[in-house]
C-alpha cells in the first residue's frame, strides 16, 4: 500500500503545491486522480515515488517511508509514466528503451527477450521494435514510455495522463490494457482530466482542486454529481449528461460509461415491448 499522511508539499519558489492530502493507494487499486491543470495532480504523483519529498506529511511505500529511500530503490516498485514521453526516452530503438531498466535491474537475457516481446506486442509497438522512438508519433512514443516502464511489471503503475495524444482505438487498447494489469491485482493510478475515458474505465475517484482532496467515490457516483465536478473544475461525461435528463422516465441518474448505458436501454426497449399489445 502507498500512504500519504497529512501531506504537504511547497516548491522552492514558495509555490504551495499539496495541503492536508490523506490518501492512499491499496494493492490491487484502480485510482483516477482528476482535476484541472494547477490542481496537484502532477505534484502528488511525483510523491507516490519518491522523486519529490513533502514538505510535512509523510509517505510511504509498503511501510516505508520516501524520505529515507532513493528514487531508484522505490522504482523496482512504483513506475511512474509521464506526461511528456521525452523526458523517458533517451535510447536508440524500441526494443533498447523497453529493456533498459530491465538490465539494470539484474534480469536474465532470456527474461529480457521475453518481457520486450511481450510488452511490445501488447501495446501494439512490435512493428517499430528497431526503429528510434524519437521518428515516432507523440502518441506512439507515448506508448513506448508506458512500454518501458510496464516491462519490468512494477507493484504500482502512474499514468500523467496517459490518453494525450491518443486516438479512439489506442484509448480502447489502453483502457482494455489497464482494466487487465487491474485483473492480475496490479495497482494502476490515473492522473488524468480525460472524463470520458475515466467514465468508461469506471474505476474509484479522486478529485482534487488547488493542492487539495476534495471528493472521492467510485466514477459512476463522482462524475454524475454536479456539485463534485464543479468543485474540481471538470465536466461531466456525456452519457452522465444524457442520463440526468432520462431520470424522470425512470432510469438511474448516475450512468456514466456508454456498456451500462447500453444495458439499461436495451433492458427499457424489451419492457416497452413487453408491454404493447399484441395484434391478433
Amino acid at each position: 500500500m502507498i500512504t500519504l499522511e497529512q501531506v504537504w508539499f511547497k516548491y522552492p519558489s514558495g509555490s504551495l503545491a499539496l495541503q492536508e492530502v490523506d490518501f492512499s493507494v491499496e494493492s490491487g487499486s484502480f485510482i483516477a486522480i482528476m482535476g484541472e491543470n494547477g490542481a496537484g495532480k502532477t505534484t502528488l504523483a511525483k510523491h507516490l515515488n519518491g522523486l519529490l519529498k513533502p514538505s510535512s506529511g509523510r509517505v510511504l511505500v509498503d511501510g516505508e517511508d520516501t524520505r529515507k529511500k532513493s528514487v531508484a530503490q522505490l522504482a523496482r516498485k512504483v513506475g511512474l509514466v509521464f506526461q511528456n514521453p521525452d523526458h523517458l526516452l533517451f535510447s536508440e530503438s524500441v526494443r533498447q528503451e523497453v529493456a533498459f531498466a530491465l538490465k539494470n535491474f539484474g534480469y536474465p537475457a532470456d527474461v529480457i527477450e521475453t518481457q520486450v516481446k511481450r510488452t511490445l506486442e501488447s501495446l501494439d509497438l512490435s512493428e517499430y521494435a528497431d526503429t528510434s522512438p524519437f521518428l515516432l508519433s507523440g502518441g506512439e512514443r507515448k506508448r513506448v514510455a508506458l512500454a518501458a516502464v510496464l516491462a519490468w511489471e512494477p507493484d504500482y503503475l502512474i499514468l500523467d495522463e496517459p490518453t494525450i495524444g491518443q486516438d479512439y482505438q489506442q484509448k480502447e487498447r489502453l483502457r482494455n490494457f489497464i482494466l487487465q494489469l487491474y485483473s492480475q491485482g496490479k495497482a494502476v493510478v490515473m492522473i488524468t482530466h480525460d472524463v470520458e475515458f475515466v467514465a468508461e474505465c469506471n474505476p474509484q475517484v479522486v478529485l482534487m482542486s488547488k493542492g487539495k482532496v476534495v471528493g472521492s467515490g467510485s466514477a459512476d457516483r463522482v462524475l454524475s454529481s454536479d456539485q463534485l465536478v464543479e468543485k474540481a473544475s471538470l465536466v461531466k461525461p456525456q452519457m452522465a449528461k444524457l442520463f440526468a435528463r432520462l431520470k424522470p422516465q425512470g432510469f438511474p441518474g448516475d450512468v456514466v460509461d456508454v456498456h451500462r448505458a447500453k444495458m439499461l436501454l436495451e433492458a427499457k426497449l424489451v419492457e416497452v415491448k413487453g408491454s404493447v399489445p399484441q395484434s391478433p
